[in-house]
């Protein structure tokens, strides 16, 4: 059945990974969900397709493994386990095994950022940076749980690999009306209108450029929110189109190192189309190993909380040409 919900309100984007999964399980006889102990919430597929589900326990390289050769064999596999350890234990085969013969193994996982309060060793802060460097590869960050759903669908189309970011994954904030945007794979979404500046963002700190957003309008600010939920492949398009039509003012806010994700990517595509900025600003996780403490703490904590994301779209507003 599908997930009913309110605009504005709490969807737990685990339960949407569950249902959506289970839902596929009937039109795709050939998808396998497979996790290296982490599922609780694939129980509906579980109990629907128990051949087509394997729970491999601890071992998320040996989880990746088993995907690429059910693909070799024209499945369709879905890896469902913690980012932390999925980018990172099991990243040769994800390269060797997944990437390099280019097959169609979804990765999906939750704790991308500081979420969790699991400490540095349970926070995904280089995975994008990882991911976004492996050919083949297409890189999504979710902040709208409802998104989820819709990437899937639109996944199982996809010859190659992709790795979809969440947060926990428990509790996230329904931004989007429904068919309000135009979702696709590989396209940003203009989450909010404006022609000052632009902020763009992904995952969970979509939510907090907005309030950003909000607040500098109560200063009669216009800005810019682009959910740039694809990093790999980059929306070229709207980045130009974006420091045109807001005065080359950017700023990106990401809960990911600071280099290495999206700003290195909006950066790139800055440099490499010869695009003429009037300032750029980026925010997310510095150099150290943050830590314990609940998101909004570690935000502020690290330079790319509210007030932070606020007082940065202040300075490009105040850039001259």
């Amino acid at each position: 059945m599908p997930v009913t919900f309110t605009f504005g309100e709490m969807l737990s984007a685990r339960s949407v990974i569950g249902s959506t999964l289970a839902e596929l399980g009937e039109t795709h006889e050939n998808l396998w969900v497979l996790t290296p102990d982490i599922g609780a919430t694939l129980v509906e597929f579980r109990d629907k397709y128990p051949d087509r589900f394997l729970d491999v326990g601890l071992a998320e390289q040996v989880c990746v493994g088993i995907a690429a050769g059910l693909a070799y064999d024209g499945n369709i596999p879905v890896v469902s386990g913690m980012l932390p350890f999925l980018s990172m234990r099991a990243l040769e085969q994800v390269r060797t095994d997944v990437c390099y013969p280019n097959l169609p193994v979804k990765i999906i996982g939750t704790h991308g950022g500081l979420v969790g309060n699991g400490g540095s060793t349970h926070y995904a802060v280089e995975d994008l940076a990882l991911m976004c460097a492996l050919t083949n590869m297409t890189v999504t960050s979710i902040g709208d749980p409802l998104m989820v759903g819709e990437v899937i669908r639109q996944s199982m189309a996809m010859q190659g690999p992709i790795y979809i970011r969440l947060a926990v994954g428990k509790k996230d904030v329904v931004l989007y009306e429904p068919g309000e945007h135009d979702i696709r794979i590989g396209k940003g979404i203009v989450a909010r209108r404006g022609t000052d500046a632009t902020i763009f963002t992904h995952g969970t700190t979509v939510a907090q450029a907005l309030q950003a957003a909000e607040a500098l309008a109560e200063d009669g600010r216009s800005v810019r929110v682009v959910d740039m939920f694809t990093l790999k492949p980059i929306d070229a398009d709207l980045i130009a189109q974006c420091a045109e039509e807001t005065g080359g003012r950017f700023v990106v806010l990401e809960d990911h190192l600071a280099y290495g994700g999206l700003a290195t990517r909006v950066a790139d595509v800055v440099a490499d189309r010869g695009i003429h900025l009037t300032a750029f600003e980026r925010l997310g996780i510095p150099q150290v190993y943050a830590g314990f403490g609940d998101d909004e703490q570690l935000r502020d904590k690290h330079g790319y909380g509210l007030s932070a994301t606020v007082a940065a779209t202040r300075r490009v507003l105040a850039a001259r040409p």
